[in-house]
């Protein structure tokens, strides 16, 4: 597979974003078949691997995604070594309110220990910050997770959910080059996150496209949306989704799409994205059906 750079890191251009097989509008696969589903794309040469603790089907299963990533890493035949594993701290969930927001240097230091536990791991290699408290400065919490880093728990940090505002915040913070990767969502049927992707490959930072084919339920409509990219897929024999990924990887050095999966098939589909090429021309018609300039 072809590779890209993500901090010190040398990693697959696709990665896994291993979200839906915990959490997805179809139902969760069994834990056997998710952890298939994480050792289906290490087979097909997919070496970097996203999830976050609030992945989960409940609030009371915190961690849940953690767990089977890590289950799949410790049981995989391959070389552990040279798997990248990202995870994302920051947003909370409790019984009272699902889904709220904590930045402090307390909490985010328990959830990173809990991470590390989850993911069977001494330290984490990418530990990105999940969405913005808004109770607090994001200069401050960038000063968090560069405690966290500094104390020894984490190699690399990065943000997500960021606008370019706070995407420059944390690089004031964290220091020249020491912001790793923003992942934002961005897709055809979501590409409003295109000025920050082009500031990030401006600057050499990973952009890591969340539900870069359109999220759980948009992903298998995307060539009945966007004509373009199931024409072009017909042309060369491959999947729209791929085309999709393609596409994507041509906008920067720096793009890393990380398309989520809950059966392997669909992961070992994506991956095969790595050796689609497209001319000029086919770029230019995927720019034009999502309405963007390049």
């Amino acid at each position: 597979m072809s590779q890209r750079t993500l901090g010190p890191f040398t990693v697959s251009a696709i990665g896994l974003g291993a979200m839906p097989v915990s959490m997805n509008g179809n139902g969760i696969p069994s834990h056997d078949d998710a952890v298939a589903t994480v050792r289906a794309a290490l087979d097909a040469g997919v070496t970097f691997v996203d999830t976050a603790d609030i992945y989960a089907p409940s609030w009371d299963q915190m961690g849940h995604n953690e767990r089977i990533v890590g289950d799949a890493l410790a049981g995989w035949d391959g070389d552990r070594s040279s798997i990248v594993v990202a995870t994302k701290g920051g947003i909370t969930r409790t019984e009272e309110k699902d889904f709220g927001r904590n930045g402090s240097l307390e909490y985010l230091r328990s959830a990173v220990q809990k991470s590390l536990k989850n993911l069977q791991v001494d330290v984490i290699d990418l530990y990105q910050y999940h969405r913005p408290d808004r109770w607090m400065v994001y200069g401050e919490v960038m000063q968090n997770l560069k405690t966290l880093q500094d104390e020894g728990l984490v190699r690399t940090l990065g943000i997500s959910n960021a606008s370019v505002e706070e995407i420059q915040i944390a690089q004031e913070v964290l220091g020249e080059g020491n912001l790793t990767s923003v992942q934002n969502e961005f897709s055809p049927r979501h590409p409003g996150s295109y000025g920050e992707l082009t500031y990030c490959v401006e600057h050499g930072i990973a952009f890591l496209p969340w539900s870069p084919l359109g999220g759980i339920g948009g992903a298998g409509s995307i060539g009945e949306r966007f004509a373009a990219f199931a024409e072009i897929g017909a042309d060369h024999g491959v999947s729209p989704q791929q085309v999709v990924l393609a596409w994507e990887l041509s906008l920067g050095e720096t793009v890393i799409p990380i398309p989520g999966a809950s059966r392997s098939a669909s992961i070992t589909d994506s991956a095969k994205a790595r050796d689609l090429v497209l001319s000029t021309d086919e770029l230019a018609r995927c720019s034009a059906a999502v309405g963007i300039e390049v």
